[in-house]
């Protein structure tokens, strides 16, 4: 413990790793309060915590499995000259699940049932939204945890780091929550935001690599445009409602 707490490599390994986790978990994030906010008001809180509850012990499960983790990159088999892995097969799995649920949100959003409160609600039980929150957080936990990986050999570290990023989005998810659901045009662009991620995934999984820095700069972009709109449109001006709000 004391080599742990006098080594500032060490510290700076967790800091790094730490802040990494904490960016990689903002979509993670905002697709649970997407979500949850399909349940009634009292127990979408409840939802994010869970997810996100469920989402740290994923990752911690996944690190303690590394040797696993590892086998998941051997070749199983070979298609159109590509090799395909156990961690193609969950990323190109898992970036379809990420572009059809999106899909079907937006849809939901913006076309859904005509009732818009707790009655439209009740269309999705805690446990359906619980089983997709679980779904996410295994595609999103294995990438965080071959990234780890590749920072550091200490798994002590890993751990600290998980266990910190989750306890610093539990803290922050309900502003975050609250934020999307005030601002419909953000909501539908975290959506959009998440198809795209879908695509990277996608591409992962068929060995076409996609570096991330194009997709996060698209991101910001469209993020820093809506916030100039946001900030230009008239406050008189009431913005669309989504449906099942």
């Amino acid at each position: 413990m004391i080599v742990y707490l006098s080594d500032p490599s060490l510290w700076l390994a967790l800091l790094t790793l730490t802040s990494l986790e904490i960016v990689l978990g903002i979509d993670n994030i905002i697709f649970i309060s997407i979500l949850s906010s399909r349940l009634p008001k009292s127990k979408q809180k409840k939802a994010r915590q869970i997810g996100l509850i469920l989402a740290m012990g994923t990752r911690i499960l996944l690190l303690f499995s590394l040797s696993f983790i590892m086998k998941l990159t051997t070749p199983l088999f070979t298609i159109i000259e590509k090799t395909i892995s156990g961690r193609d097969i969950i990323l190109i799995l898992g970036g379809l699940f990420l572009i059809a649920k999106s899909t079907t949100e937006i849809h939901h959003k913006l076309e859904g049932d005509s009732n818009i409160g707790d009655d439209s609600k009740k269309q999705i039980s805690f446990t359906q939204v619980i089983l997709q929150i679980l779904i996410l957080d295994v595609v999103f936990s294995l990438d965080s945890v071959i990234t780890a990986v590749g920072m550091t050999d200490q798994l002590t570290i890993m751990i600290a780091a998980v266990v910190l990023s989750v306890g610093f989005m539990l803290l922050s998810s309900g502003s975050i929550s609250d934020f999307v659901d005030r601002h419909p045009t953000i909501k539908i662009l975290a959506l959009s935001f998440l198809i795209l991620i879908g695509v990277a995934l996608l591409g992962e999984g068929l060995r076409f690599h996609i570096p991330k820095g194009y997709i996060y700069f698209a991101m910001s972009f469209s993020v820093i445009v809506e916030f100039l709109n946001m900030k230009l449109r008239s406050k008189s001006e009431k913005p669309i409602t989504l449906r099942g709000k």
